[in-house]
């Protein structure tokens, strides 16, 4: 399945605001999360919000945005402005690029395809992924997960199950998010509330995959084959 970019928004004056808000909705491959007119509140917020890039303003009174991108720990960035003379200062900070006012849905467009070749070239240069657990950060290599689900006490957090039998609580994380970084020819969401590594998958049906993966029982682990995700399981799994 395709998962959108989450994006934040920010920019001090709310005409220019709402439109590129308009415009980002108009994009298929993003997802509006939040749109902001004032930087100390954008920067309040910012710890409680899961996102993959933002589009910032950058005269704006109190922090500017080149501040502001220096503490998205490396985040995408597309800076939107009406000023031409910040240009160099932005791809310093390695914007994925610079939109002068008034943008047009035709050049958002250019910049969020930057922003998945940026992404994708992230995703396939890494083999693993910083995340917050019940015992605290951990890298999790990826040739290492066997099988994530959504952890029945809360949701909000995955179970991984590790081809070693370990297991690890990755905490407040969401497929999406996950989806992103693991690698797309080696793992696959197959329902709602699971993600599997293909080396994992024993036998297949139309509706069903048994997995490689022994139980307490010693039986092996059965999952549902969703709708919505069975014909990118498919393709995944085509010779």
């Amino acid at each position: 399945m395709n998962t959108k970019l989450k994006c934040l928004l920010l920019d001090d004056e709310l005409p220019g605001l709402k439109y590129l808000k308009m415009l980002c909705e108009q994009i298929p491959e993003l997802e509006v999360i939040k749109a902001f007119d004032n930087a100390e509140t954008f920067l309040k917020e910012l710890p409680l919000l899961e996102f993959d890039l933002c589009f910032l303003d950058i005269e704006m009174p109190g922090m500017d945005g080149l501040s502001i991108a220096n503490l998205l720990n490396g985040k995408p960035v597309v800076f939107t402005t009406a000023y031409k003379e910040y240009a160099a200062e932005a791809f310093d900070l390695d914007a994925v690029d610079y939109v002068r006012k008034p943008v047009t849905k035709e050049r958002l467009q250019i910049a969020v395809n930057k922003v998945q070749e940026r992404l994708w070239q992230i995703r396939t240069a890494k083999n693993f992924i910083q995340l917050n657990t019940d015992k605290g950060k951990t890298l999790l290599f990826f040739d290492q997960v066997a099988y994530i689900a959504t952890s029945v006490t809360d949701s909000r957090d995955k179970n991984a199950l590790l081809h070693d039998g370990k297991k690890l609580v990755l905490k407040n994380v969401s497929f999406d998010r996950l989806i992103q970084y693991l690698p797309v020819n080696e793992f696959c969401q197959v329902n709602k509330k699971e993600v599997i590594a293909l080396r994992s998958v024993q036998f297949f049906s139309h509706d069903e995959i048994t997995t490689n993966i022994l139980q307490i029982s010693g039986k092996p682990l059965v999952l549902s084959l969703g709708n919505a995700y069975r014909d990118d399981f498919l393709k995944k799994v085509q010779l």
